[in-house]
C-alpha cells in the first residue's frame, strides 16, 4: 500500500494560515489509511516560523538571535534572546492548534526539524561566519539538537496520545554541499572545508539516536542531488525522502536496498510549486510504477514503506496547489497499490 504525505512547508503569512494549512493536511491525509499527516510549516509568517527558527526554538541549550544575515548564536548564558523566545512561542501556538485539531488522531504523524549539518551551514557563530567553520561549535550544536528533539517528541506524545507512531523528519538539503566542501564562507570568496563522512555520520547519529530513544521514528529528507543514502541509513535513519528528478542511476540500488531492509522511502514525484500543466493522477501513478519497475520491486512487496510527496516544501506554491498536490498524491498512491 503506497502512501502519500508532504515534505513540510505551506504558503501563508498569518497564524490563521497555519490553522488552515493544518486543517488541509488533516482533511487530505489523516482520514485515509494511505495518508501520512504532518505538522505544516508556514515560513511566510516570519523567520521565527521558518524551518531554522522552529528548530532553534526546540534547542534550549543554545541561545540564538536574528541578524540581517540570518540566525546567529549569541554565546550568552542568560535569558534566551527575544527572537528565539518568539520562535518557541510560535511553535507552542502551532502545537496548541495541533492538539486542538488532532488530539484523537490514531495513526502515524510526522513533524519536521532541520538536521545538524544544514543547521551548521545556516546559523552563524557569535563572532561571525557559519558554525560549520568551527569543529567544536558544530559538535555542540548537534548535541544540543539531540537533547531538544527528545523533549520535542515527549511533548508531541503528550499532545497526540492516540498516535500509533511519531515520525521526526530531519531536513538536510545542505548535507551534500557540506560533504563536498562547497558551502561558501561569509565573504563568498572561499568555501568551508569538507566535512568527512565519519564526522557527518557521528553528528547525525546523535540526533537520529535521540529521536529513536524517545520512541519516535527518525527520517531524513534531502531534495538536493547526491543524497548520501548509505551514510544516512548508517547513522540511524529509518526513512529517507528524496526528489525523484534529482536522483541518478546509481541511487537506484541503494534505495531498493532501503525498501527491502524494511525502511521507508519518500519519493518526490510532483513539483513543490505550481506546475505549468497540472499532471493527472494516472501520470503520477505511472511515474511511481515505472520507478518501482526499475528497482525490480512490486508495489505489494514494498507495502506501506513507499510514500509519494512533493519534491520539496510548498511554501512557494499557491494555496490551491499546496492542497491539490496532496489530493493528487493520495489518489495516485491509491492507484499504485
Amino acid at each position: 500500500m503506497v502512501r502519500a504525505t508532504g515534505i513540510g512547508s505551506f504558503p501563508g503569512e498569518h497564524q490563521r494560515d497555519f490553522d488552515t494549512a493544518l486543517a488541509v493536511v488533516l482533511d487530505e491525509l489523516a482520514a485515509d489509511e494511505r495518508g501520512l499527516p504532518f505538522l505544516p510549516e508556514v515560513p511566510g509568517r516570519g523567520a521565527p516560523a521558518g524551518m531554522t527558527g522552529r528548530t532553534l526554538g526546540v534547542v534550549s541549550e543554545l541561545d540564538a538571535d536574528l541578524q540581517p544575515s540570518g540566525w546567529r548564536l549569541t554565546g550568552s548564558s542568560g535569558a534566551p534572546p527575544l527572537d528565539q523566545r518568539r520562535a518557541r512561542s510560535q511553535l507552542g501556538q502551532d502545537l496548541d492548534s495541533l492538539e486542538e485539531q488532532a488530539s484523537t488522531h490514531a495513526g502515524a504523524f510526522k513533524v519536521q526539524l532541520v538536521g545538524p549539518w544544514t543547521l551548521a551551514a545556516t546559523v552563524e557563530r557569535p563572532r561571525g561566519d557559519k558554525l560549520l567553520a568551527d569543529h567544536g561549535a558544530r559538535r555542540d550544536l548537534a548535541q544540543a539538537l539531540a537533547l531538544g528533539v527528545a523533549d520535542h517528541v515527549a511533548d508531541l506524545r503528550r499532545r497526540l496520545p492516540a498516535a500509533t507512531e511519531i515520525i521526526v523528519q530531519l531536513d538536510e538539503p545542505g548535507l551534500p554541499a557540506v560533504l563536498s566542501g562547497s558551502v561558501p564562507t561569509a565573504s563568498g570568496f572561499s568555501r568551508h572545508r569538507t566535512v568527512h563522512p565519519p564526522e557527518a555520520s557521528e553528528a547525525l547519529a546523535w540526533v537520529l539516536g535521540a529521536i529513536a530513544g524517545a520512541g519516535a521514528t527518525p527520517w531524513v529528507h534531502c531534495c538536493a542531488p547526491d543524497v548520501p543514502v548509505g551514510l544516512l541509513r548508517g547513522a540511524g535513519a529509518r526513512g529517507v525522502a528524496v526528489d525523484l528528478t534529482a536522483l541518478a542511476a546509481a541511487d537506484l540500488d541503494v534505495l531498493a536496498e532501503t525498501l527491502e531492509a524494511g525502511d521507508s522511502v519518500v519519493l518526490g514525484v510532483v513539483p513543490g510549486t505550481d506546475p505549468e500543466a497540472v499532471p493527472g493522477d494516472g501520470e503520477v501513478t505511472d511515474t511511481v510504477l515505472r520507478w518501482l519497475d526499475l528497482l525490480g520491486l512490486d508495489p505489494e512487496r514494498v507495502g506501506d514503506r513507499l510514500l509519494v510527496a512533493p519534491s520539496c516544501g510548498t511554501a512557494g506554491a499557491s494555496a490551491a496547489w499546496a492542497r491539490g498536490s496532496l489530493r493528487l498524491l493520495r489518489t495516485a498512491a491509491r492507484n499504485a497499490t
